[in-house]
């Protein structure tokens, strides 16, 4: 930078610094390949519309609400895989503790793991095969009446 100042040279790199922090931060904080939506729950207590970020990437996939310290009530992520699989979770470096509640292609609850450990390194299986994943706030799930065989509605679900 010839021509200015020590001064204006620190201000401009300081000024740089702090944007790449942000950007570094906002995409850790929102996963990268995520994008703000919305699922709905039909239980037995009524429909409940859930905010959701939904990961689409592998990237996002792995990295999911790892390292978070919070997240806002009545939202989520939903993580959507290739096929019908059995699907493993785990809580590593996650500090937010969940429910997870494992969905098959036509939208229909298959399991619900409820009060998932913050930063437990324990397999949370899907039990039956599932094509989505959708992690909310632990007590969601039971404020809801969530169960199995309820339905989820959302563009990636063929009813």
């Amino acid at each position: 930078m010839k021509g200015v100042s020590g001064a204006a040279r620190h201000s401009w790199f300081s000024w740089t610094a702090r944007l790449v922090v942000f950007f570094v931060a906002l995409t850790i904080g929102r996963g990268a390949g995520a994008g703000a939506e919305s699922v709905e729950f039909v239980t037995a207590t009524g429909a409940h519309r859930v905010e959701i970020e939904v990961a689409r990437t592998e990237r996002a996939r792995e990295t999911g609400l790892m390292y978070r310290r919070s997240m806002p009530r009545n939202h989520g992520m939903l993580f959507m895989f290739p096929s019908e699989q059995p699907v493993s979770m785990w809580m590593k470096n996650t500090y937010i503790p969940l429910d997870m509640i494992f969905v098959s292609r036509k939208g229909r609850v298959t399991s619900v793991a409820r009060d998932a450990v913050p930063m437990s390194e324990t397999i949370i299986s899907s039990g039956p095969p599932a094509f989505a994943v959708i992690e909310l706030n632990a007590g969601a799930a039971r404020a809801m009446g969530l169960d199995v065989g309820d339905q989820v509605r959302h563009p990636s679900f063929n009813p």
